[in-house]
């Protein structure tokens, strides 16, 4: 069988680690991990029954699929170590933001090279994975596409610029979500709620309402008609739309993830 293997054993390499086993796309004894934490091995090892190398060399030449899964600080010196390890049909997946196609090339030369932008929610299985292959990689495809199905759902992109959207827009969406529930939160202990019952009002709201919206989806409804289904002329949704119309919030959104798409090409250039 394939083996696949995870250069940097951290969050999302661990999201895919549960993902790839629960879904079957590969047994424990077919997944390797390195990573310069002893400790961190051991953990993986322990609750998921994969191999652990303390090499990223070792690991580089010996997987099928490589997962470049470190910081993007960090890819540099990874890349430069493994670069004479790697065998010819060996397809490397980089999920580290910011590094585009060509500077990893040009650092291990022309591999076999997929982009993916996962999100945090690929830690429940409820990820979205924006993936790029350039022209000599389109064929393994179907490759990347299993691996990061098992963590949610998957979006091919024919342009490598559009990694940088989907950076914006849902590698660092959740945290828009998470900044409007804080906030709600907040606001529902102000008018009386203990800190734990607004915390289980808004996250059950928040749930239900993305619920909602993707059952909507299918049937043909977007969320601006849901909105609108649920605002009564004189009522108390109204009245708190207005506020949020006269605070400019969807100026201030459609700015707020025009200026990440902005770090991402910033950052990629």
């Amino acid at each position: 069988m394939a083996t696949i293997g995870f250069i940097g054993g951290g969050n999302m390499a661990e999201a895919l680690i549960k993902g790839i086993l629960s879904a079957k796309v590969y047994q424990p004894k077919d997944v390797f991990v390195s990573d310069i934490r002893p400790d961190r091995l051991k953990f993986l090892a322990d609750q998921y029954g994969v191999q652990t190398l303390g090499s990223n060399k070792k690991l580089a030449g010996s997987a099928d699929i490589v997962i470049l899964s470190v910081e993007p600080q960090q890819l540099n010196g990874v890349l430069l170590d493994i670069k004479d390890s790697a065998r010819p049909d060996t397809l490397f997946i980089s999920i580290a933001a910011g590094r585009k196609i060509q500077k990893i090339k040009d650092v291990l030369g022309n591999v076999n090279l997929i982009r993916v932008m996962p999100n945090t929610p690929a830690r429940i299985g409820q990820g979205l994975s924006g993936i790029y292959a350039p022209e000599n990689t389109k064929a393994r495809l179907d490759e990347a596409a299993s691996v990061f199905s098992s963590i949610g759902k998957t979006i091919i992109l024919e342009n490598e610029d559009m990694i940088d959207v989907i950076t914006a827009v849902s590698g660092s969406g959740p945290a828009y979500f998470f900044l409007l529930m804080e906030n709600m939160i907040q606001a529902a202990v102000e008018l009386g709620f203990t800190q734990q019952r607004a915390t289980d009002l808004v996250i059950q709201t928040a749930k239900g309402a993305a619920l909602l919206a993707e059952f909507a989806k299918d049937n043909g409804q977007s969320p601006g008609q849901l909105r609108e289904k649920i605002v009564s002329r004189g009522g108390t949704t109204e009245a708190a739309l207005k506020v949020f119309a006269g605070g400019n919030f969807g100026a201030l959104v459609n700015s707020a993830v025009k200026k990440a798409h902005a770090r991402s090409k910033e950052l990629s250039a």
